[in-house]
């Protein structure tokens, strides 16, 4: 049940700079900072979900490297405009280092489903964010020196994230419909 390869490499590399830049244009909205938080509330964290979802778990984590190897070296890429090695040295770092595993495992559910229709991609796209928390929540921990207080702060984040899940799994099912060849094995509608 490995992941569909395209025949042509350069498809593959197309497909993954193709998403690293939707992830980027996700970045125009700017990021809302709500009761408090030292973590902004943004759309860009669906970009990486939709990755994996659509593209598969070694394509969509490899867009999310090359949007992270862009922000690293200066480009202003992440919502509100920001970027450079500063960016991975703040409270929200922990969130976008978890994109990577965020896309790995929604890919890895989608390639691995028997048939992939909305309720695998609402699956995919809940470990996803899952695993974003994973490691954002410990990482803000860690920075704030209050894992507890990092935990509960981050669960203002919860509904919205929710959300973007839903809009997310939703997005990714009319994808596969319409380009069959994008995922592992054929699309065939559920529920």
């Amino acid at each position: 049940m490995s992941e569909s390869h395209s025949p042509l490499p350069a498809v593959d590399l197309a497909r993954t700079v193709v998403f690293a830049a939707f992830i980027a244009v996700l970045g125009i909205f700017p990021g809302i900072y709500v009761g408090g938080s030292s973590v902004p509330i943004v759309i860009q964290n669906a970009g990486p979900l939709l990755a994996g979802s659509i593209l598969g778990a070694r394509r969509g984590a490899a867009s999310v490297v090359l949007f992270l190897g862009l922000v690293a070296i200066g480009l202003p890429l992440l919502s509100g405009g920001r970027g450079g090695i500063a960016s991975f040295s703040v409270p929200s770092s922990g969130f976008l280092i978890g994109w990577v595993l965020s896309a790995l495992v929604a890919g890895l559910i989608v390639s691995r489903a028997r048939r992939v229709g909305l309720p695998v991609l609402l699956l995919a796209n809940v470990a996803g964010l899952a695993a974003d928390y994973l490691i954002g929540i410990p990482f803000l921990g860690v920075y704030i020196g209050d894992l507890p207080a990092a935990a509960l702060q981050s669960l203002i984040f919860v509904p919205g994230d929710l959300v973007k899940v839903v809009a997310a799994a939703l997005i990714a099912g009319v994808v596969h419909r319409a380009l069959p060849g994008l995922s592992a094995r054929p699309v065939t509608r559920t529920g």
